[in-house]
């Protein structure tokens, strides 16, 4: 699977699986009762008091049930990948995308269609989780310096248009003077190493097929400078990966507050001096 390109005669490929356009929240809940009832059918078929006609029943229950699973993790392969690529460290993408479809897999084992939450919502701690440790142990980190690491580069997206010095950043995380310094050292190392790999991925991409689900650098860049700490929210719903709601409880306000955030985030848009380029972007997503 690992030796699979990532994009082949124009299909997109993450962790080599097929990449399917995010699904809508009304499709999602058309697969739930699919999987539930092939979960279930799937207890059933243990029964050793079945007649072959019940045994074919269930098992096209099963087969439906697995079809499902199969489409709704195949649509939110791009969070893994936009997970990857956010994260922003200069290892193969394609390793770092394998743990982030791990910690997909490892979810749908464990969603229960029924909590009423999101697949993406309940995904996204998953996938997260196996990437950062896919990221510590290439790099040789522990993880109280991973966990530092994260921390840092959150505070550097709150203003990535300013350097923050050794003595800010020991301030805002709470560490030492020379722990500071360390991981800025680190950050910086990773980041020098990243636009070198980038300068050899682009050259590849030229050539390769365009992923509408795939942001360039820049629309991060632009999207992150603009919008601050409400990014990320901002950014799951240009996605349509989470609704106003789950977002809002996720950041513990209310539906109207978040509102406010991503129309905030518009405003800025619009206002932008990219605004026609940003504008062309989001409206294929």
């Amino acid at each position: 699977m690992a030796d699979e390109p990532v994009s082949e005669r124009g299909v997109s490929k993450v962790g080599g699986l097929t990449l399917l356009a995010p699904l809508t929240a009304s499709q999602e809940l058309e697969l739930l009762p699919r999987i539930a009832l092939g979960r279930q059918s799937a207890q059933q078929l243990l029964s050793s008091e079945l007649t072959p006609t019940e045994r074919r029943r269930l098992q096209r229950r099963v087969n439906e049930g697995r079809d499902a699973e199969s489409t709704l993790l195949r649509a939110t392969l791009g969070l893994v990948r936009r997970r990857v690529r956010e994260r922003g460290f200069p290892f193969a993408n394609e390793d770092l995308e394998l743990a982030g479809v791990e910690g997909l897999v490892n979810a749908l084992r464990r969603f229960d269609p029924d909590k009423g939450v999101r697949f993406s919502t309940y995904a996204y701690p998953w996938i997260t989780k196996l990437v950062n440790q896919a990221i510590r142990q290439h790099a040789g980190l522990s993880e109280h310096e991973m966990t530092q690491l994260l921390a840092l580069q959150k505070l550097l997206r709150t203003d990535v248009g300013r350097t923050f010095g050794a003595k800010e950043v020991a301030s805002k995380l709470g560490v030492s003077l020379a722990t500071a310094r360390d991981l800025i050292e680190t950050n910086q190392r990773f980041a020098d190493r990243s636009v070198d790999e980038f300068d050899e991925e682009k050259a590849v991409s030229a050539t390769a097929p365009s992923d509408t689900h795939e942001a360039p650098r820049w629309v991060i860049d632009e999207l992150r400078a603009l919008c601050g700490k409400d990014f990320d929210a901002f950014w799951q719903f240009a996605h349509k990966t989470m609704s106003l709601e789950e977002l809002a409880r996720g950041k513990g306000i209310s539906r109207q507050a978040m509102t406010k955030r991503i129309e905030k985030c518009r405003r800025a848009v619009r206002e932008s001096s990219q605004a026609q380029r940003l504008q062309a972007w989001l409206d294929q997503q």
